[in-house]
């Protein structure tokens, strides 16, 4: 396939470059009237209308993007897709004021989510999912990582693990698969934590490790979840089954969960709306990535991370949709960079690189997607015409996706 006459092809990073620190996440490398060759899946060449070759420019399979821009797919490092039911009936109570913690000790949140699922069968979770990863496909996404943790049982757990890897041979995109029945306390465990984390460490993990579950291992470390002693048991538990860390950190509370992630080289920490020097300077020693995820303050009110001070700490940010049913209901990543720029106060670039390339170093996909680049594989999508890059933010709201392109093919899903 040869795209000619693109109005500008956007994230033309060296095929070298696998994650932007700090104040490298303003450089994104742009071609304006170019063209770009797709072979075989992969990105095969690009260059400038005024210098394509001959022997290319008479290819059949040809798409015009006049006055439209050619971009890497979104790489959504942090999701929770596959659930049972949509919970609106706490976005109503979010209304009447009720806060995150009040609506979980009122029987909402994670458990009521774990309630539903323990009723679904693995085929309804996977038809549910399918529907939602296509529309995530159709909006621009174009590799994704998906966690368990709404299972909160042996069964359950491994039901949602199972869906994953099923949506992984359904979909044309790399998906990673996440355990996160460190997610909250089952009920019957609410006053002997000890025992479910003896039920994560001596069944679920070897059980998962049998099956190839999971490539990754998730904690929720926060106040009135799981500590950050129990953060570690969990993670030196994973760490001898391959599984690598990528926490839920600071979203309530400066908790610690920063730290301990860092400690076992998680290869994120997300959340972070709850930041201080001490985190910041943590993040700035080590290669660990800060993942962001501003739609889930949006939904619940509360506080936006701090991404410039991340950034001016020189660490890497990525940009993802927490897509969930009780804190953010959408997987719109295109929603995601237009608040990256509003309310994170990131500017264009920045949020494109969090969101393309840094998305996929926190999956660790970035030698394969996340840029334009010979030899990278060819998932990236065609806008509509628009006036400049930074419309794409700025006409927030409005899908400016026209056309879907992966492994070198347009997506009809």
């Amino acid at each position: 396939m040869l795209i000619t006459n693109i109005k500008v092809l956007v994230g033309i990073h060296p095929k070298e470059k696998l994650v932007l620190h700090g104040s490298e996440m303003i450089n994104l490398p742009v071609l304006e009237n170019a063209w770009l060759l797709l072979e075989n899946g992969l990105i095969k060449d690009f260059g400038s209308m005024n210098s394509i070759p001959s022997h290319i420019s008479t290819l059949i399979s040809k798409i015009s993007a006049q006055g439209k821009f050619v971009i890497p797919a979104w790489c959504d490092s942090h999701t929770h897709l596959v659930f049972a039911a949509s919970r609106e009936e706490e976005f109503v109570m979010k209304v009447e004021g009720k806060s995150y913690e009040e609506i979980a000790t009122a029987g909402g949140g994670i458990l009521n989510s774990a309630d539903k699922l323990a009723l679904a069968t693995e085929d309804s979770l996977f038809e549910s999912s399918c529907l939602r990863v296509r529309d995530m496909i159709n909006q621009g996404t174009g590799a994704l990582e998906i966690k368990s943790g709404y299972g909160l049982t042996v069964e359950s757990e491994l039901k949602m693990l199972r869906v994953i890897k099923r949506l992984k041979s359904a979909f044309p995109i790399p998906i990673k698969a996440t355990l996160l029945a460190a997610h909250a306390y089952p009920r019957a465990y609410k006053n002997n934590h000890k025992d479910y984390i003896n039920l994560i460490v001596n069944e679920m993990l070897p059980l998962v490790a049998k099956e190839k579950l999971a490539d990754y291992i998730d904690v929720f470390c926060e106040r009135g979840f799981f500590s950050v002693e129990e953060t570690d048991q969990i993670l030196s538990a994973a760490a001898q089954y391959g599984l690598k860390p990528k926490i839920h950190a600071n979203q309530l509370s400066v908790s610690g969960g920063v730290q301990i992630g860092i400690k076992h080289g998680a290869i994120s920490v997300d959340h972070l709306e709850e930041t201080d020097t001490d985190v910041l300077e943590s993040l700035a020693n080590s290669s660990t990535i800060a993942t962001l995820l501003p739609s889930c303050s949006f939904f619940l009110n509360i506080p936006f991370a701090n991404a410039r001070g991340l950034m001016n700490n020189n660490i890497a940010i990525a940009l993802a949709s927490d897509y969930n049913p009780g804190s953010t209901p959408s997987g719109n990543m295109n929603f995601v960079v237009s608040l990256a720029c509003i309310k994170l106060k990131m500017m264009p670039e920045e949020a494109i690189n969090a969101a393309t390339l840094n998305g996929a170093a926190a999956m660790e996909l970035s030698t394969e997607v996340g840029s334009i680049a010979i030899g990278k594989r060819a998932n990236l999508f065609i806008t509509r015409e628009m006036p400049s890059l930074a419309y794409l933010p700025y006409s927030f709201g409005q899908l400016q996706v026209e056309t879907v392109i992966l492994n070198g093919e347009i997506y009809h899903g």
